[in-house]
């Protein structure tokens, strides 16, 4: 690991410059790779890509035989589980280790966490940021807001029997609670909000569309975002008329979308997050012949949302999913009709654009952040090679490194 230790203090302290070499290199979605071309760094950003000379004394790291594009969004993540509690005070190489295996191994240089306890995420993020432990950059929208009596029927104990911490939910009733609430979050520094449109689980309660209104007002006043979980027709719909920005669920128990839903959807320029993969592990107990027509269906919601030239953002659930591996998601994904330039810009430009950092990430360009994923073959080839990832790179920093 001396090598990699020398390739870090290397990028932080901004000399020499390193070369990605002998790559193949996608620098946007839509473009025609580059065979054989070179990633030149300096200072944490790219500095040129293509057929690039090398300056002299530039590390130079071999990627032979390799892929490279720009560094990829999860753009639904949640640090909610039991092993994030604490985040201040886990020793660093166990923190680092638990970032690797649920998405640095992967690729992933960027993660929105769509609902966690924001205090704990952000003593995580200032972690990362201040080079103690190896990470992605950590978006993070604090505690979802979810309607009121969400709370009245659960029995006790039951996020920690989900492996998950004890999480002060905030509830809301109406747009003036919707609006204190958004506000305290922002207030406290998050990057957007998360509102629960409607339950998932009993007692079945719905948020007024007022509050959602509410919270998108809050949020849009500052420039932010505002993320929410459907689960039904009616809680999509409130979601798109309410103003969110990101819908971080497909719905297949509502069935087939509608004209209605989709041109609702689209008029509002609303982003898509599917989650497909979630759908068989949430019904992993449950009959196969249900299990398939489920997952079909939100596959069927998907391919329409394609269809009609709706953005697709990529995003798992992990960390309330505990099975971090997001192969099959890009194997969905192309079952839906998406071809590997369009799940690659689900992972970088798409993000980039949505959450307005288009200009510095999302592409691999001269002057951009130097967010990198390399992997180990072509994903024009299969898309399951999204997931083989032998270097994540972050600000020019190798941030993860897969074994021999």
């Amino acid at each position: 690991m001396l090598w990699l230790a020398i390739l870090l203090a290397a990028a932080a302290s901004g000399q020499p410059p390193l070369a990605l070499t002998r790559a193949t290199i996608y620098t946007d979605p839509s473009g025609n790779p580059i065979r054989d071309g070179v990633v030149l760094i300096r200072d944490g950003r790219i500095e040129a890509a293509g057929r690039v000379r090398i300056p002299a004394g530039t590390q130079i790291l071999d990627c032979s035989g390799l892929t490279i594009t720009a560094g990829f969004w999860n753009s639904h993540v949640h640090f909610m589980e039991r092993k994030w509690a604490n985040a201040a005070r886990i020793p660093a190489p166990e923190l680092s280790a638990q970032l690797q295996a649920m998405l640095t191994r992967y690729g992933v240089t960027t993660a929105f966490d769509t609902g966690s306890m924001w205090e704990n995420t952000r003593a995580l993020r200032d972690r990362v940021e201040s080079g103690e432990v190896p990470g992605p950059r950590i978006l993070s929208t604090g505690e979802i807001l979810y309607p009121k009596g969400v709370l009245a029927g659960s029995p006790p104990g039951l996020m920690e029997a989900l492996g998950f911490m004890r999480i002060a939910i905030p509830e809301v009733a109406d747009a003036e609670e919707a609006a204190a609430a958004s506000n305290k979050h922002l207030d406290s520094g998050t990057d957007g909000l998360k509102v629960y449109a409607a339950t998932w689980f009993p007692p079945f309660v719905s948020l007024p569309r007022s509050a959602i209104q509410a919270a998108a007002t809050a949020a849009h006043r500052r420039e932010k975002p505002v993320l929410a979980h459907p689960t039904s027709r009616d809680g999509l719909l409130a979601s798109v008329q309410g103003g969110a920005d990101v819908i971080v669920h497909t719905t297949p128990q509502s069935g087939p979308w509608d004209e209605a839903v989709l041109t609702a959807m689209k008029e509002k320029n609303v982003a898509l997050i599917p989650t497909l993969k979630l759908w068989r592990y949430e019904l992993r107990h449950d009959r196969l012949s249900d299990l398939d027509r489920f997952v079909e269906t939100g596959v069927g919601q998907l391919r329409a949302w394609r269809a009609a030239g709706g953005t697709v953002l990529f995003g798992t659930d992990v960390g309330y999913m505990n099975d971090y591996d997001p192969s099959d998601e890009y194997t969905l994904m192309a079952q839906a009709g998406m071809s590997f330039r369009e799940i690659l810009a689900s992972l970088t430009t798409a993000p980039a654009e949505r959450f307005k950092e288009s200009k510095q990430r999302g592409r691999i360009a001269a002057g951009f952040i130097a967010d990198l994923t390399v992997l180990s073959s072509d994903p024009s080839a299969n898309v399951k090679a999204f997931a083989a990832v032998r270097y994540t790179v972050r600000a020019g920093k190798l941030i993860y490194r897969a074994g021999p």
